[in-house]
């Protein structure tokens, strides 16, 4: 379901979109999304089994670094979100977005061989979307705790500008009190 909807806003932004410059940098971030979020995925399957660094920056109250408990011990269920929903969502919508893409150039220039681009706009967008994960997993495995605890620092601001509790983290629940009383 998330796939049919993030394809049809990919497509109607393709549509709306004056340009297709900016189309192409629409798919870049997409194809950028897909990435970080596969190195978040790794990271945490990588620090799975050590929780001691960030119970260390949650005990001196270090902004995110509950979040980052949060993500290591679920580190089976954010590696599966991360790499398996956001990623595949995000390499399902760049492809689409790159064949969308390939039949406005060939509507703007009739006499281009649909076929050829397609084909070229596939190999390219899978080659960005392999190619760079493949490079954020060694970086993910090097520098697995530094990711995890940029994510969770994420997290924590998503969780404050939102006012939501996705990790339970009880200084979360703090803030979102104090906010609504106010």
């Amino acid at each position: 379901m998330a796939t049919v909807f993030f394809s049809v806003t990919a497509e109607m932004l393709t549509r709306k979109l004056a340009s297709i410059y900016l189309a192409v940098i629409f798919l870049l971030l997409i194809i950028i999304i897909g990435v970080i979020f596969d190195i978040i995925g790794t990271a945490a399957a990588a620090t799975s089994a050590d929780e001691a660094p960030f119970h260390a920056k949650a005990s001196k109250k270090v902004f995110g670094a509950q979040q980052s408990v949060y993500l290591v011990r679920n580190a089976d269920r954010v590696a599966n979100f991360t790499q398996d929903v956001i990623g595949d969502i995000a390499a399902t919508v760049a492809g689409a977005l790159g064949i969308s893409l390939m039949v406005h150039i060939v509507l703007l220039n009739p006499g281009q061989d649909i076929i050829v681009l397609n084909v070229l706009a596939t190999a390219l967008i899978a080659s960005m979307m392999v190619g760079g994960k493949a490079y954020g997993k060694a970086v993910a495995v090097r520098n697995a705790y530094e990711v995890i605890f940029i994510a969770g620092r994420f997290l924590a601001l998503f969780e404050r500008i939102c006012l939501c509790n996705i990790t339970g983290s009880k200084r979360s629940r703090a803030v979102r009190k104090k906010k609504v009383k106010r």
